[in-house]
């Protein structure tokens, strides 16, 4: 991703921070971080510290192994299975256990999310996920023209990048300001510059060449912005 592209994104983390609400949350798979560990030492074993890396994770399966069979012995004597057979067992239903902890922990994050959910924020929702279609959109076109294609590159580039900029300045001032809302009904919102925006601004920088990439991404920041002012008129109204 090019520089100019760098943190206008509205990450996941960020939006969950902004709303105070696990919006967009995904459950954890148990072997996911197991998959990313095994093809990290995959890399690392292809490299120059292969040995190493092999030699690591040896001694750690020994070690784990040799902790688990003295611990039998010392208190579960009774145990006739072999201590490989059991490490294999033991390891599978901690993962299935703790697989189980996660899901109930995420079903309750999404209950959450539903119970406190506005219309307005749904809104807003679905605007962050167009703008940040937006930005992919750039990227991946970005990615192609690096590829050997000059011919899709995007024209006016600045001011699209501009664009989004002042929608993403938007989109978070209302996520903000719903929150506020949310959290406090009762609350009157009195300071003005919660409820400003740069339409105006955003306005002014459409072009007339709808047809054209460039113009195509203006227009999609500036709908954008449309359907953010007009929550945060809803929002105000509330107040």
């Amino acid at each position: 991703m090019r520089n100019d592209l760098q943190g206008l994104e509205i990450s996941q983390k960020e939006l969950q921070k902004l709303t105070n609400l696990p919006v967009n949350d995904e459950l954890i798979i148990v072997t996911h971080p197991i998959k990313r560990l095994l093809r990290h030492v995959i890399e690392q074993v292809k490299g120059s510290e292969g040995a190493t890396v092999v030699f690591i994770g040896v001694a750690t399966l020994v070690f784990s192994y040799v902790i688990l069979d003295v611990i039998i012995k010392i208190f579960a004597s009774w145990v006739t299975i072999p201590s490989w057979i059991l490490l294999i067992i033991v390891g599978f239903s901690a993962g299935s256990i703790i697989q189980v902890l996660l899901y109930f922990l995420w079903k309750q994050r999404i209950r959450n999310v539903k119970n406190n959910i506005t219309h307005s924020l749904k809104i807003l929702l679905n605007d962050v996920d167009r703008y940040n279609a937006v930005i992919k959109a750039i990227d991946i076109n970005d990615q192609i023209e690096e590829a050997g294609n000059p011919e899709v590159v995007l024209k006016e580039r600045e001011k699209v990048i501009e664009a989004l900029k002042l929608t993403r300045h938007d989109l978070v001032r209302a996520l903000k300001t719903e929150k506020i809302l949310r959290e406090n009904k009762k609350f009157i919102v009195s300071k003005s510059e919660l409820f400003a925006d740069n339409l105006a601004t955003l306005t002014a920088m459409q072009v007339s060449e709808q047809a054209s990439e460039h113009g195509r991404l203006l227009n999609e920041a500036l709908q954008i912005a449309l359907d953010v002012q007009h929550e945060m008129k809803s929002l105000q109204s509330q107040s």
